[in-house]
């Protein structure tokens, strides 16, 4: 199975990018794990919160395959402790699914038409994170999984 992320605009501060580098090369033992980013949309001054998140909504789809499962990162979603991640985790790779594909959306979320394509819904938590930062918490909440389902020492109960 391979997982990848998509998101809107690129990750602009050094210390995230860094971390995100960190989890990446270290993920590379375990999955194939592809981030994925859709440029930031021009001109948005002269756009509704409606039309942009249309216009990114069809960027997003426009980078789904067939069979592929969409999970969207937002914060009406189900929430999972690390090991209740790794076991979703784990379900999807026994599945048989070929790809994975996480969003985490633009500023006003998402598109009537992603939540409707969308197979589930996955909260980080319940506080309120940058887009940026979620990319970090997400590379490294994957690669927590893996070293769980692995039974390395990397996650402590």
């Amino acid at each position: 199975m391979k997982i990848e992320l998509v998101m809107i605009g690129k990750t602009d501060e050094k210390y995230l990018i860094q971390g995100i580098e960190k989890y990446l090369q270290r993920l590379k033992h375990y999955i194939s794990f592809k981030m994925t980013t859709i440029p930031d949309l021009k001109n948005t001054k002269n756009l509704s919160e409606d039309q942009q998140k249309k216009l990114e909504g069809d960027q997003i789809l426009s980078q789904l395959q067939p069979g592929d499962q969409l999970i969207l990162l937002d914060e009406n979603g189900k929430e999972f402790n690390s090991v209740g991640f790794s076991d979703f985790i784990e379900k999807k790779m026994i599945s048989g699914l070929k790809r994975l594909v996480f969003v985490i959306g633009g500023p006003y979320g998402f598109s009537d038409e992603v939540y409707k394509k969308a197979n589930q819904k996955i909260s980080m938590s319940q506080m309120t994170f940058s887009h940026q930062m979620v990319r970090l918490f997400f590379t490294e909440q994957v690669y927590r999984a893996m070293t769980i389902l692995k039974n390395e020492p990397y996650h402590h109960q």
